[in-house]
């Protein structure tokens, strides 16, 4: 019964809960970003080279028993039974990866930046003022200048 009841704290403490929270959001963060890179930024690039597209740029290493050579799509080549470098997939991950890695570095500076800020320091007065004709003289004063009233150290 013991162990239960430290699994339940452990369970359900702040930190896992957040960790929790942070999976979840982060894998739709994940969703997101493979859409933008698939749909959004690798299209325009693909015809700016040429009309490709990245997801179906491949190298067959090994011809299919099936059907040979000639594949449009690496699912035609692997429904040939053909082995298959993905190469234009891998450079989708590796965009995703950048963009996702950026969005991170920009959230922990700014967190930290956060964190770093600390109250300015109390700053020493270095003036006061006259009691007698309320004349704004240096702190240091032992009399005053403007109406020469002999100053108690305050």
């Amino acid at each position: 019964m013991g162990m239960m009841k430290e699994f339940k704290e452990f369970a359900v403490k702040g930190n896992v809960m957040d960790m929790a929270v942070g999976i979840i959001i982060g894998a739709a963060f994940g969703t997101i970003v493979k859409s933008l890179v698939a749909d959004v930024i690798m299209p325009p690039i693909g015809l700016l080279i040429g009309n490709v597209d990245f997801a179906n740029l491949f190298i067959v290493l090994k011809e299919g028993t099936e059907a040979v050579g000639g594949y449009a799509t690496i699912a035609d080549a692997q429904a040939a039974g053909a082995v298959t470098l993905n190469y234009g997939q891998f450079i989708n991950t590796v965009i995703s990866f950048l963009i996702v890695a950026f969005a991170i570095f920009i959230v922990i500076k700014n967190m930290n930046r956060l964190k770093r800020e600390e109250p300015a320091p109390v700053e020493e007065p270095t003036t006061k003022e006259c009691p007698h004709c309320i004349t704004t003289i240096n702190i240091k004063a032992v009399r005053c200048p403007y109406c020469t009233s002999t100053l108690q150290n305050q």
